[in-house]
C-alpha cells in the first residue's frame, strides 16, 4: 500500500490539526521526538509494555497517557520504544499518525521533514487461529492484513498489485456480504515478516471491527451473516491460508505502508476457534513471544 500523495515539506500544519500539549509531546501518546526509539513494539495491553521493557539493560523514559503507556529503552545497542495502543484499529490510527509526526514533522515549524524517517513497527498481538492445525500458544506472523474495519477508506491510498489480487481473490471466495463494511488488503513488510516468521506460522490475518459479532461469536446477539468464519478458514491465496483473526493489523499495514515506514504483526494464538480451545498458560506464551521478537530485531 502506497500514498497516492502527502502533505509536502514544509506546508503548516494548524495547531487545530496536531495538537501538542504544553511540554510538546504529541495529545495522545505523550511522546516527544526524543522519546521514540529505533524500533517501535506496539501492543493492545498496558501491561505488556513493562513485560518488554523489563528486558531492556536501560529504560531511559516512561509516560503514560490515557491507555497510552511507552517506555523507551536500550537492549544491545538499539534504542526501542514499547508502547501500548489499545484495543482497535481506531486507536491505530491514533498512534501511527503521531509516531509518523514524532518522526517525520518539525513539531517547533509544525511542517514536514523533506528528509523522511522510516520506522520498523512490530506488533505483539493476541489471536484466535482460523485453522484447527495451529495449535494455541503458537505464533501467527501476518503477511497480509485483510481489514473489515473502515479505517483506511478515510486515507489517499493505491494498493500493491499483491494487495489487489488478493483482494479480488478473497471477495470472490467469501461472495462478500453487501451489508458488511467493503473491506481492504494491506501487506505488511517483507523483510519484518521473513525474520518473525522463521519457524512460526506466516500467513492472511484477518482484522475485524469487533470481538464478538464481528469474530463469528453468539451470545445474546446474533450475526447478521452466517458462515463468514467456514469461508476465511477455507481461503487461500498463493501459498498462504486464511489464518487468524485480530483486530488491529490491517490499520498498522495501511496506514503503515501510507506513511512509509515498515510494519509486521506476531500474534500469540491464545485461542483455536475450530477446535474451541483457549491457552491454559497464554501469559507464558506471551512471554515467550517478546523473547523471540526482542532477539530477532536486535539481532547484528
Amino acid at each position: 500500500m502506497h500514498p497516492i500523495t502527502l502533505t509536502p515539506a514544509g506546508t503548516i500544519i494548524p495547531p487545530s490539526e496536531l495538537i501538542l500539549n504544553p511540554d510538546g509531546s504529541v495529545y495522545h501518546i505523550a511522546l516527544r521526538p526524543e522519546n521514540l526509539g529505533d524500533i517501535v513494539l506496539v501492543v493492545g495491553d498496558q501491561g505488556r509494555v513493562e513485560l518488554i521493557s523489563r528486558h531492556f539493560e536501560q529504560v531511559e523514559h516512561k509516560v503514560q497517557n490515557r491507555e497510552f503507556v511507552a517506555h523507551t529503552g536500550v537492549l544491545r545497542g538499539t534504542h526501542i520504544t514499547a508502547l501500548s495502543t489499545g484495543i482497535g484499529t481506531d486507536n491505530i490510527d491514533i498512534v501511527l499518525n503521531e509516531l509518523d509526526a514524532l518522526a517525520n514533522i518539525d513539531l517547533v515549524t509544525r511542517t514536514p521533514r523533506k528528509e523522511h524517517r522510516a520506522l520498523r513497527i512490530v506488533r505483539l498481538g493476541t489471536c484466535g487461529a482460523l485453522q484447527e492445525d495451529i495449535p494455541v500458544d503458537s505464533r501467527i506472523v501476518s503477511a497480509f492484513g485483510v481489514g473489515m474495519d473502515n479505517v483506511l477508506h478515510y486515507y489517499a491510498y493505491e494498493s500493491t498489485d499483491a494487495e489487489i489480487r488478493l483482494l479480488n481473490a478473497f471477495l470472490n471466495h467469501s461472495e462478500w456480504p453487501d451489508n458488511l463494511p467493503y473491506p481492504y488488503v494491506a501487506g505488511g513488510d517483507k523483510e519484518l515478516v521473513s525474520a518473525l516468521g522463521h519457524d512460526n506460522t506466516v500467513g492472511i490475518t484477518m482484522t475485524s471491527g469487533g470481538f464478538y459479532a464481528p469474530q463469528g461469536r453468539q451470545l445474546r446477539a446474533l450475526p447478521s451473516v452466517d458462515g463468514l468464519n467456514e469461508r476465511f478458514t477455507a481461503f487461500e491465496h498463493d501459498g498462504l491460508r486464511g489464518t487468524n483473526f485480530e483486530m488491529e493489523t490491517s490499520a498498522l499495514y495501511g496506514l503503515g505502508g501510507v506513511l512509509g515506514h515498515r510494519c509486521a504483526t506476531v500474534c500469540t494464538v491464545v485461542a483455536n476457534r475450530l477446535r474451541k480451545e483457549y491457552s491454559k498458560d497464554h501469559h507464558g506464551a506471551i512471554d515467550r513471544m517478546i523473547e523471540e521478537v526482542l532477539h530477532r530485531v536486535t539481532a547484528g
